[in-house]
């Protein structure tokens, strides 16, 4: 019997989860632009940042460094954020977590995003000034629901908000638009005319109380790209919405009377992902000044609590981790694209 070798670094790789892997990488791979896998088991190779600031956007939480995606899904991004502050009365997106610049696994907090095709819009408007680092950082999570977690509160929702989930998920490339229940309640008894046949793409969801998810379409030609089966043509508006609603319902809190078990969680590793991950992985960065200054400056790690400036560009930012700190390059010079693609 023939023993097939497994290489070390192999080995080594799938002993730790993917996510610390990918949460490593600071810049996306120099290879032709690819989403590989499913949008909650893949990776991004040659993926483009969508600018800190645009006409109509700004992007948040810049030490996450998770502003990376496929350029279709960019250029979708920012088409919504044209549009919606021209025509919905939105004053310009707040753009949460995309992908990381390597795509994979994330450190925290989402399971999907893992292919460049996902995007958090938060349901809070841009504001009229250009916000600092520390506002980016530390911009809070405004719900727009009553206290009872169920239906949305009629001082905190316009229909500004709802022009704009509408134009989400008009884009012919967009697969879904993830949202709460009590959001997707509203939309149900008010959407009319045509909008209402956008509502099969509205997917009610936890926890999406304060932003919206956007969920594209893997695009044309992305031969190794894993869609998701499209949504049927009903509206779930019915029985599959009350179910939601059930689920969300405050309940009486009731005492345990065996402790409780905790489960350890388990995390994807390498050997989950599509094989193209392990090259993307190692493959060369984008080449940048910004990673050669990063590279020979040897920055100073710092927790996430001590950023003093206001000018990202003006300092090496070390994000704390799990049991290592991710080195970001300034975020003023990382590469951007010339040219993006033509999305009308």
């Amino acid at each position: 019997m023939s023993v097939v070798a497994v290489p070390a670094a192999a080995l080594a790789a799938d002993a730790v989860p993917a996510k610390q892997l990918f949460g490593k990488q600071n810049l996306p791979s120099k290879q032709p632009t690819q989403s590989l896998g499913f949008y909650a088991k893949g990776c991004l190779a040659g993926g483009i940042a969508i600018p800190v600031d645009g006409p109509a956007w700004q992007v948040i939480h810049l030490s996450r460094n998770r502003r990376w995606g496929n350029p279709e899904m960019i250029a979708l991004i920012e088409r919504l954020g044209r549009e919606s502050k021209a025509e919905d009365g939105w004053n310009g997106l707040m753009i949460g977590d995309i992908s990381q610049p390597r795509g994979g696994p994330m450190l925290s907090g989402h399971a999907s995003h893992q292919i460049g095709l996902d995007a958090d819009i938060w349901l809070t408007p841009m504001p009229s000034h250009t916000m600092s680092y520390q506002e980016r950082e530390g911009i809070p999570e405004a719900s727009v629901l009553r206290r009872d977690k169920m239906t949305v509160d009629p001082r905190k929702w316009t229909k500004a908000h709802e022009r704009l989930i509408v134009r989400a998920a008009s884009y012919p490339q967009v697969e879904r638009v993830f949202m709460h229940p009590g959001i997707k309640k509203k939309m149900c008894d008010t959407l009319e005319g045509r909008d209402r046949a956008l509502l099969s793409k509205m997917r009610p969801i936890y926890g999406h109380h304060y932003h919206f998810h956007i969920r594209m379409k893997c695009p044309s030609g992305s031969e190794n790209c894993e869609d998701q089966v499209d949504p049927g043509p009903d509206s779930g508006c019915g029985k599959q919405l009350t179910e939601w609603l059930n689920r969300v319902k405050p309940r009486p809190a009731v005492k345990p009377t065996k402790p409780t078990k905790v489960v350890k969680p388990k995390y994807l590793m390498l050997s989950a992902l599509p094989n193209a991950c392990k090259v993307v992985l190692n493959a060369a960065p984008v080449p940048s000044m910004a990673e050669a200054e990063y590279r020979s400056g040897n920055p100073v790690q710092v927790p996430v609590t001590a950023y003093a400036t206001e000018d990202p560009v003006a300092k090496v930012i070390a994000v704390a981790s799990d049991d290592f700190s991710v080195f970001i390059p300034p975020m003023g010079s990382i590469p951007q694209p010339l040219v993006r693609p033509a999305m009308q």
